[in-house]
């Protein structure tokens, strides 16, 4: 038999279409090239990206709820996606760091810590911060603590 805690999850997805290169410039063209493919050579280019943002808790007892899902709602879209929508990762987004590559792992890792502390302080806990670039690249990331 499995032993699962006895809490549940909220999912919010929101939509934003932002651009990005990744590009190292200590590295020749040849390897930007070798180790980015496509998304490097200097070629500013977009995605049109699906974030997800997964909540877990106990219910309140009177509204049911993990979480407002309205509350959730503003907390991403103000802190993520109003910052990063139709923006070029790179060079527009200020809390983004110029030392990191603008990669679906690094933006998942990012997202996390802009509404970690927002969430929690409402009484649920961020469990999963899931980005999706393309249909068929995505990055999942739970945290610096991880999940079992």
């Amino acid at each position: 038999m499995l032993n699962f805690a006895p809490m549940l999850y909220l999912t919010r997805r929101e939509t934003f279409n932002a651009a990005h290169k990744l590009h190292n410039p200590d590295w020749s063209d040849e390897k930007n090239k070798a180790t980015f493919g496509k998304c490097s050579n200097h070629n500013w280019h977009g995605h049109n990206y699906e974030l997800f943002v997964t909540v877990v808790g106990e219910p309140d007892p009177v509204t049911g709820f993990v979480m407002d899902a309205k509350v959730l709602s503003t907390i991403v879209k103000k802190e993520i996606v109003d910052q990063v929508d139709h923006r070029n990762i790179n060079l527009d987004v200020e809390w983004f760091s110029s030392d990191l590559q603008p990669t679906t792992e690094n933006l998942a890792r990012a997202f996390w810590n802009r509404i970690e502390a927002l969430i929690n302080e409402r009484g649920a806990q961020l469990y999963c911060v899931k980005l999706k670039e393309t249909e068929n690249i995505f990055a999942e990331y739970f945290g610096p603590q991880g999940r079992k």
